[in-house]
């Protein structure tokens, strides 16, 4: 099977891909990845999902979620909505107020990212079990060579 090179926007080369996400030179990460990259990032996780029940404002969806910093926070929501999944919506009061909701591809992105987190809520004993089997594993065969 040929891997196409043709580029749908002009005059930008498209280089060749070996498989998904993978480029043959190694050196660049396509698009595509780059944002499964955001979306799945520590605190990207965490508010696509609070983001799923309601809009927040910035103070309160960082206490939802705990233990991140405010420039953490600050840059993951204008990743996300630079990707356009989170929308940010300043009213013009004093003192300010900035809301921030998902967007129809963040509410999507959300959802999978949420049926994800319910598999492995349903899947951590299975988990927890395949650790112990590798770490016993793991100490009976040091303990070999020692």
């Amino acid at each position: 099977m040929a891997v196409s090179t043709v580029s749908t926007v002009p005059n930008t080369p498209r280089r060749p891909r070996t498989a998904p996400g993978k480029y043959t030179d190694g050196e660049e990460m396509c698009p595509y990845r780059r944002v499964l990259e955001h979306v799945t990032s520590r605190w990207g996780v965490l508010v696509l999902m609070e983001l799923l029940d309601r809009p927040y404002r910035f103070s309160e969806l960082r206490r939802t979620i705990g233990r991140v910093s405010e420039k953490m926070l600050t840059q993951t929501l204008q990743t996300l909505e630079r990707d356009g999944l989170v929308h940010r919506d300043a009213k013009p009061v004093i003192p300010p107020r900035v809301d921030y909701s998902l967007t129809d591809l963040g509410r999507e992105a959300a959802e999978q990212v949420r049926a994800l987190a319910l598999w492995t809520e349903r899947r951590m004993d299975d988990v927890q079990r395949a650790r112990a089997a590798y770490d016993s594993r793991r100490s009976e065969a040091a303990a070999e060579r020692d």
